[in-house]
């Protein structure tokens, strides 16, 4: 069955209302910095890939026009339209990006023979688009290398879209990366890969229709493009700050900031353009520090100081600042005042939530009553489009504290299922709980609606009346949120409730990624797909010889767990592999069945069935896992 959104509530007009008096609207300046220098769009807007469905789709976002309605909150239209600007722009002389063509921007920098490209964007189809838009307008200019400026796949999934191993390989195109990058990369989008990737359809409103009852867009970019992601590793790596590159002959000044907005991440200076690309790390929104699709969490302590050094190091000396979302910033004063203001809110965060921890507040309490200063608060790259102050401040207490607050009542609470059961039972039944409910979702007190009602839902999914209201009450949720990210989880859990469960549409563990995974992490991805109560009397052992690499390993499953070691070992192993390490790698895509192993090269000696007995206890993630239903 197909249901139709619903309109806004009155108390959510009026708060609509209330925003569009308080805020700065008549301020243009942000317009105008997101339009200038526009050399040329890309028509239509539309991306496909080799079989003709689309990736990407930019002219779906057209009706981001004019004032908001009132199921959309005026701030984030407002953001939604600007990130929605599509086409290929002039930053300065010699320094061009492609915008509004995935989540993030490309860069082109120009140099003597080529061109270097800065973030290749998610998918080859959108970075190969990006590239021919680039050269219909500067001509064809060779790629003479490519930086990846951090290890999240919006800033590399889509390099073979501009260049090729091969030419990688003949010293024709050099890939830049920041210490440490390719671990990242491959770690993030493998161990836990499953259960991000099903909350990042939540995050980036994969399922859902575009329009003002529906995506609108996520804060940093519009959503994520649907492509093939792949990876070239570097073969320059930036190891430390004030190290200085000249490729192409573009000079390259560079600022290291490992585990600011990412865990491998660099600024970079370019003196002859007077240009600083500040990566992820000063963009015109709050950022994360703990993404809602889950993630380690950021240090805002060492964003703040990475973000004082960039003004240190290059403020005197810079133009124009760019980053891989967003528009430029022009101008040395605007450079050096927003990189501040982009400072003092990480810094304000941080100190503040470490004044009230220690002063006994917890998470929720911080997130509920902290503001920023009128100064931080009235400019517009503070606000919380993609991160935002409450799941911040809630990130930094768990950085600090960890999950508990200190009061014995949460110390051993009961999982959702049961208590579900029990709160619907004290208050009631199910029944009564809906009748409750409804009297807060017409009052507007949405949150607390939402929090009653999931209870009867994780106590009785079945329950219609209760996932029609929890619908309805995540529907008015999205339509009041300022971040992006936020309305699309309300409007997501909305779909869930309504339609059934989507799944994971977008997968970024790609084939391409998986190949760089090391022997080391390939038996840690392993290890952690071990069904430990099923594997509990299960003993083997494996040995793994890597002939190319010239590395032996001994892998044991004992007491429910997969250990492995590089220690020579005296006595024989159940079975022996023997392999090159893309033959290992294939094999988290072949399995470890005779015919799998077979297609990646592998040589079976020793008893071929402890190798069944091991696939037998191995239990890969759910895609498709429940999220607002048990």
């Amino acid at each position: 069955m197909s249901y139709s959104p619903k309109a806004a509530q009155p108390s959510i007009a009026r708060q609509q209302a209330a925003l569009r008096d308080r805020l700065p609207f008549s301020d243009r300046t942000d317009f105008e910095d997101a339009a200038r220098g526009l050399v040329a769009r890309r028509v239509p807007g539309l991306v496909t890939a080799e079989d003709g469905r689309a990736v990407w789709d930019n002219d779906t976002y057209a009706f981001l026009e004019g004032e908001a309605p009132d199921t959309v909150n005026p701030s984030l239209w407002r953001q939604s339209r600007l990130v929605a600007e599509q086409g290929l722009f002039e930053v300065v002389e010699g320094i061009y990006q492609v915008r509004g063509l995935d989540l993030s921007n490309v860069t082109f920098v120009e140099g003597d023979e080529g061109v270097l490209v800065i973030d290749p964007l998610i998918s080859t189809e959108t970075a190969a688009a990006a590239l021919e838009l680039y050269r219909e307008h500067r001509g064809p200019r060779p790629v003479t290398a490519v930086l990846y400026t951090h290890s999240h796949v919006d800033h590399f999934g889509g390099v073979k879209g501009v260049t090729t191993q091969d030419d990688v390989d003949a010293g024709r195109v050099t890939v830049i990366a920041p210490e440490g990058f390719t671990e990242h990369a491959v770690a993030e989008n493998v161990y836990a890969g499953t259960a991000m990737g099903r909350r990042a359809a939540y995050m980036y409103g994969a399922a859902l229709a575009r329009g003002p009852r529906g995506a609108v867009g996520a804060g940093l970019g519009q959503t994520t493009s649907t492509g093939t992601v792949t990876l070239i590793p570097p073969t320059l790596t930036v190891t430390e700050t004030g190290q200085e590159e000249t490729v192409d002959g573009i000079r390259m000044v560079f600022q290291m900031a490992p585990n600011t907005e990412a865990p491998a991440e660099l600024l970079i200076h370019f003196p002859d353009f007077r240009a600083l690309c500040t990566a992820e790390d000063a963009t015109h929104t709050l950022h994360n520090l703990l993404t809602l699709r889950g993630a380690v969490v950021r240090d805002p302590y060492l964003w703040s100081r990475a973000l004082t050094e960039a003004v240190d190091l290059f403020g005197g000396t810079t133009d124009v600042a760019f980053a891989s979302h967003h528009w430029p910033t022009w101008g040395r004063e605007n450079v050096v005042g927003f990189l501040t203001q982009q400072r003092d809110l990480y810094g304000y965060l941080h100190d503040q939530s470490l004044r009230l921890i220690n002063k006994g507040w917890t998470g929720a309490e911080i997130a509920e009553h902290l503001q920023l200063p009128p100064a931080l608060e009235n400019a517009w790259n503070t606000h919380g489009y993609y991160g935002s102050v409450s799941h911040n401040l809630k990130a930094i207490y768990q950085r600090y504290m960890g999950w508990f607050d200190g009061n014995p009542a949460h110390l051993w609470q009961h999982p959702p299922v049961e208590a579900g059961r029990r709160y619907t039972e004290f208050m009631g039944g199910a029944d009564a709980v809906v009748d409750k409910a409804r009297g807060a979702f017409d009052e507007g007190d949405y949150r607390w609606a939402a929090e009653v009602l999931s209870h009867v839902v994780f106590a009785d999914p079945d329950h219609t009346p209760a996932r029609e209201l929890l619908a309805d009450t995540l529907e008015q949720l999205g339509y009041g949120a300022e971040n992006g990210t936020w309305r699309n989880f309300y409007l997501s859990g909305t779909t869930e409730l309504r339609e059934g469960r989507f799944g994971t549409p977008t997968v970024t563990a790609s084939p391409d990624i998986v190949a760089h995974l090391s022997p080391t992490m390939l038996f840690d991805a392993l290890a952690i797909q071990i069904d430990g109560p099923k594997a509990w009397n299960e003993h083997l052992t494996v040995d793994v010889h890597l002939t190319d690499a010239d590395e032996r390993y001994r892998l044991t499953l004992a007491n429910g767990v997969l250990t492995y070691t590089a220690a020579p070992q005296k006595d024989a192993a159940d079975v022996a592999l023997t392999a090159t390490v893309p033959g290992m790698s294939a094999l988290t895509t072949t399995g470890l069945t005779p015919e799998g192993l077979e297609r990646a090269g592998v040589r079976v000696d020793g008893d071929s069935t402890a190798l069944a007995r091991l696939t037998a206890v191995l239990d890969p993630g759910d895609p498709d896992f429940a999220i607002v239903t048990p």
